[in-house]
């Protein structure tokens, strides 16, 4: 069984296009977001019940919406309410790209990493555009990313996160893999006053790319490849514990 969730929400259209895709292979199990629940990151519910609903399209069982994160779907949903073991999560398909420090923010990429953490198969997925659009491609793409994890042992240990340029199938590159980008975003905050004069303010932001340079997701993903990328969820740095060590050492800590 897979089971199929995101950060938009249980009835976004690239999650509908997963289940249409994923069910020629194997039986999919949707558990996902009540409401949106992009760039939650890694959060999940300890300090209030989390509801679950059976969630319903066109008077036909659709899966469940948890209100919750995605996190929170991948846990309770191996855990509880798939019926029979899950055998790889599927996390998508996102509006916008999953690239760079977008990773550390995102919902999608957090519960592929979660189910990584429970010990089973996972794939993020991420279509590179805010707007609306045709996840036919993507879709089509997780597919074949699915049946490549499944026959592949070694992949099993980590998540893997895919995006996919938002283009016509004929003007995509390749595909390439790639390291996460660590490219720096440009944020701007926009000000603006309510109709009784209390200041807010909207966040925006975008990442400065080297589409010349395609060694990285986020200026692969630019130049229009399609990118994979293994993560994890062990944050430390090796390459800093021996020096670490040394200077708490000499510091008499």
């Amino acid at each position: 069984m897979f089971l199929l969730t995101n950060d938009d929400g249980i009835y976004a259209k690239g999650l509908s296009s997963l289940y249409e895709e994923l069910s020629r292979d194997a039986e999919c199990l949707i558990v996902a977001p009540e409401i949106e629940q992009s760039a939650v990151g890694h959060a999940i519910t300890i300090f209030r019940p989390l509801m679950v609903r059976r969630a319903t399209k066109n008077n036909n069982f659709l899966g469940y919406a948890v209100y919750g994160t995605p996190a929170d779907c991948v846990k309770i949903g191996v855990k509880e309410l798939a019926q029979k073991p899950v055998g790889l999560v599927v996390s998508g398909i996102n509006r916008g790209s999953n690239a760079g420090i977008n990773v550390i923010y995102s919902g999608t990429v957090s519960a592929a990493t979660e189910a990584a953490i429970i010990g089973i198969p996972s794939l993020a997925i991420s279509l590179d555009t805010h707007k609306e659009a045709d996840f036919s491609y993507a879709a089509k793409f997780a597919r074949k990313m699915a049946r490549l994890i499944l026959k592949n042992p070694a992949l099993r240990g980590s998540a893997i996160n895919v995006n996919i340029p938002c283009l016509p199938e004929k003007e995509i590159k390749g595909v390439v893999v790639v390291r996460q980008g660590k490219n720096n975003v440009i944020e701007s905050f926009e000000k603006r006053v309510d109709p009784r004069e209390n200041t807010y303010y909207w966040v925006s932001g975008s990442y400065k790319a080297t589409a010349e340079k395609v060694d990285n997701d986020v200026n692969a993903l630019a130049a229009g490849y399609v990118t994979i990328t293994p993560i994890q969820y062990d944050l430390t740095n090796y390459d800093l514990l021996d020096e670490l060590q040394k200077a708490v050492s000499e510091s008499k800590l």
